[in-house]
């Protein structure tokens, strides 16, 4: 019974890895679209390729995404595992 719990366990974490990952896909697939579209209503509109003005948009934006990426791809980078079980316990203990 304890294996079948711990399998149910390791199923829970990699659908939810796959969640992670399938919502920063989408997240990645958005941006390039709608950046692209932004750049060509740019360029038809006879505005300069150049003008940094026509890129804060995917700046900000890709900011974002990169923070998005790093939860998704590096989650132990600044607060892993450790830190959650530390903060649980002080958490259980301040309660008593």
């Amino acid at each position: 019974m304890e294996n079948f719990n711990e399998n149910n366990i390791k199923y829970l974490e990699a659908q939810n890895r796959v969640k992670k990952l399938k919502g920063f896909y989408i997240h990645a697939i958005v941006y390039v679209l709608v950046n692209l579209f932004i750049l060509a209503q740019n360029v038809e509109s006879g505005e300069s390729i150049a003008n940094l003005n026509n890129y804060w948009t995917a700046i900000f934006w890709g900011i974002g995404l990169l923070g998005h990426g790093i939860s998704v791809f590096l989650p132990n980078l600044v607060m892993g595992k450790d830190w959650e079980e530390k903060k649980i316990r002080e958490l259980m203990d301040k309660d008593k």
